[in-house]
Formats: C-alpha cells, sequence, structure tokens
C-alpha cells in the first residue's frame, strides 16, 4: 500500500529536486542515485525516481560497473523499469564506459597495476572468463583495449592468429595479455603458462612485444612479467 505522508519529488524543496540540483549546485553534488533518477524519469505510486534508484543500487552493492552491465531486460525486472527507462539506462551508462575508454587511450603504461585498474571496468564481478588484448604504441600508450572470447567459468579460448591479427592491423608496438579468473584464484594454470609462453615467442618473430599477461580477479591479480615469467 502506498504512503500517503510520502512526498513525490515535485514536492520535495527545489534544491532537493535532482534536476533542479544539479542546475543550481552541479553535477557533482549529485549523489548515484539521484543522477540515475533523473535517467529513470519518473517513479511509481510507492517509488520516487530516486527511491527507485536507490533500490537498482542496493540490489547491485551500490556498484555502478555492475549496474553498467545490465541489459534491458535485466533492468525490467525492477518494478517500474519498462524498455525506455531500461534503454535509457544501459545508453548513459555505455557513453560512460566509452568515454573511460577514449581518456585510456592517453594512459601510459608503467607497470601490472596500471593494467589492473584500467581492465577493472571490463572484468570485475564477471561470472565467466574473459580474454583481452591491450594494444599498446611504442610510448607505452593505449590504442585499445579489445576483448579477444568469452568462455564458460574454468575457461576461454585465445587464439594466437586472432591476437597477432589486431596487433598488426592497429600497429601496434607491444602488447598485454588479459583474462580474468572467475573463482579468485591468482594462480596461472598450466595451460595459461603454455600460452604466455607461446604468444610470447610468436610475438618476437612478428617484432611485437609480449609485455605482459595478467590473470585479474576481484580482488587481487598475477603479473607474469612481476614474477618473471615472460
Amino acid at each position: 500500500m502506498a504512503n500517503p505522508y510520502k512526498l513525490n519529488i515535485k514536492q520535495w524543496a527545489e534544491e532537493d529536486r535532482p534536476r533542479e540540483k544539479l542546475l543550481l549546485k552541479g553535477k557533482s553534488a549529485l549523489s548515484n542515485a539521484e543522477l540515475l533518477g533523473i535517467l529513470i524519469g519518473s517513479g511509481t505510486k510507492e517509488l520516487t525516481a530516486v527511491d527507485l534508484a536507490k533500490l537498482i543500487l542496493d540490489q547491485n552493492n551500490n556498484d555502478l560497473n555492475k549496474i553498467a552491465r545490465l541489459s534491458v531486460q535485466e533492468l525490467k525486472k525492477f518494478n517500474g523499469i519498462g524498455d525506455a527507462r531500461a534503454i535509457n539506462i544501459v545508453s548513459a551508462l555505455e557513453i560512460g564506459r566509452r568515454r573511460t575508454n577514449e581518456d585510456l587511450k592517453q594512459e601510459k603504461i608503467t607497470g601490472s597495476a596500471d593494467v589492473y585498474e584500467i581492465m577493472k571496468p571490463e572484468l570485475s564481478d564477471l561470472l565467466h572468463e574473459e580474454f583481452w588484448l591491450l594494444l599498446l604504441n611504442r610510448a607505452n600508450k593505449i590504442i585499445k583495449k579489445q576483448p579477444i572470447s568469452q568462455g564458460g567459468v574454468s575457461g576461454t579460448v585465445a587464439d594466437p592468429k586472432i591476437i597477432f591479427n589486431y596487433a598488426l592491423s592497429h600497429l601496434s608496438s607491444s602488447i598485454i595479455l588479459v583474462h580474468n579468473h572467475p573463482s579468485g584464484n591468482t594462480k596461472p594454470s598450466e595451460a595459461d603458462k603454455r600460452l604466455t609462453k607461446q604468444l610470447y615467442e610468436a610475438g618476437k618473430l612478428l617484432e611485437i612485444a609480449v609485455l605482459d599477461h595478467i590473470i585479474f580477479t576481484d580482488n587481487a591479480y598475477f603479473s607474469f612479467a612481476d614474477e618473471s615469467l615472460l
């Protein structure tokens, strides 16, 4: 039953309404829930748009990266979110992700910690394995983050021909390999070691250096370069 004493957003003080607050105080003054509420637009009989945004955030551990991974169909499971609102959310977060990728093109890789931070938006909270490639120029700046393959819980396939085709087509001077372990175990498997050695040797022949292979988990990572395994 709706709370008869609950105020809708139009009844809030003007400086507390998300749209007006953004105009008066700037975008940085808004919480994630308020920004998401603006995307949602309007609420339901029981919840304001901001309350609905808080519910979505709460059920995703207040993690915008997790919300950015939700599909339209998954967002529609929340009462009050239909096609149009779900599409607004997915589109806005995808624009944010692409902007981040554009910014990353100016970043110089100085070590494994940089790679780990750069790959968090792509690999955090995944329940399956994915293999990615960082394509770098001579200054070790990112040309592109390139997904290579997607697999199951315990493995994915990385084809050397596909990997070096991307590297050659983008005129990369070097590459960094990255894949995640959903189990949280950072220890490389024997298959990981064989693949890394194979790609490292192929890179030498093509004069495209394989600088590192990072095994990513949500809380830690393993670097073949740091462990002198390259």
